[in-house]
């Protein structure tokens, strides 16, 4: 029950911050939008910023848990699982008009700079993608599917911060167009090529 209540509060709240901003989201919306009392906030988060912390914890799990059939669909190979795994993202940012960009990528770009711990937090997340990255790459390595003179961890590296900058752009244009840019440079050019 009480994780429950934890993540009721913090899809609720997640949900807000996700639209307008952690630093524009008030406590009060959040206890609001979740049907909790204050009291209940403060038994799960210490702060709002200790809540902000754990949101970042919760995407990254929500994400993990929607995206890991197509981690496990070995039938594809590495690369092909990993087209599939941006692919998936579109369609999610699809369904969300393509205007509130990623939760974890819009809070590095809010709080990344201004407070250490969020840094540190929202730094593992993208360490652990990047890390998820490089195992498909690495995997392809292995089949003959990219040469082994790429530095699978470096391109998995460039390929993330592409992906946060077209995330970036999408939200600037409204519309698939930087993605769907990514998508044919990094899988038809980048990787085909290396």
């Amino acid at each position: 029950m009480r994780t429950i209540t934890r993540d009721h509060i913090l899809a609720c709240g997640g949900a807000i911050v996700h639209h307008k901003g952690y630093t524009a989201t008030g406590l009060q919306e959040i206890l609001q939008a979740a049907g909790v009392p204050k009291g209940s906030f403060y038994f799960y988060f210490k702060s709002k910023e200790d809540f902000g912390l754990a949101l970042v914890e919760y995407y990254q799990n929500w994400f993990a848990e929607q995206v890991r059939p197509i981690l496990k669909n070995t039938t594809l190979p590495p690369l092909e699982r990993l087209a599939v795994f941006f692919r998936w993202f579109q369609q999610y940012f699809a369904d969300e008009g393509y205007i509130k960009g990623c939760p974890i990528g819009n809070l590095i770009q809010e709080m990344g700079d201004v407070n250490p711990l969020f840094r540190e937090k929202l730094n593992a997340s993208l360490t652990n993608l990047i890390r998820f990255v490089t195992g498909l790459l690495e995997e392809a390595q292995t089949k003959g599917q990219l040469s082994d003179q790429v530095d699978a961890e470096a391109m998995a590296g460039f390929i993330i911060s592409a992906w946060q900058g077209a995330l970036i752009r999408m939200k600037a244009v409204a519309g698939p167009q930087p993605l769907d840019n990514f998508q044919t440079m990094v899988f038809e050019v980048l990787l085909a090529t290396a």
